[in-house]
């Protein structure tokens, strides 16, 4: 399960939630009461990074999977 910011516009106080997709967001605040809370855009909490996709990252035998190999490529032009 995702989880989301949320900040009172009345307080401003932030909080955290964990909730399902599908779930209503929080309208009160649990600071002040007042139901004037909206969801935050937040940053991710992962990157992706690199040239590309890769069966393994921890491996010696590094392999891309997203450029086709030039072996292969060259067997079916034959």
């Amino acid at each position: 399960m995702p989880i989301y910011g949320f900040a009172c516009a009345d307080c401003g106080h932030a909080f955290d939630r964990l909730q399902k997709i599908a779930d209503a967001d929080p309208t009160q605040c649990p600071s002040c009461g007042k139901e004037t809370v909206k969801r935050q855009i937040t940053a991710p909490s992962f990157r992706l990074a690199g040239g590309g996709w890769y069966e393994t990252d921890f491996g010696s035998n590094k392999k891309n999977l997203a450029e086709k190999p030039a072996a292969a490529a060259s067997a079916k032009s034959e």
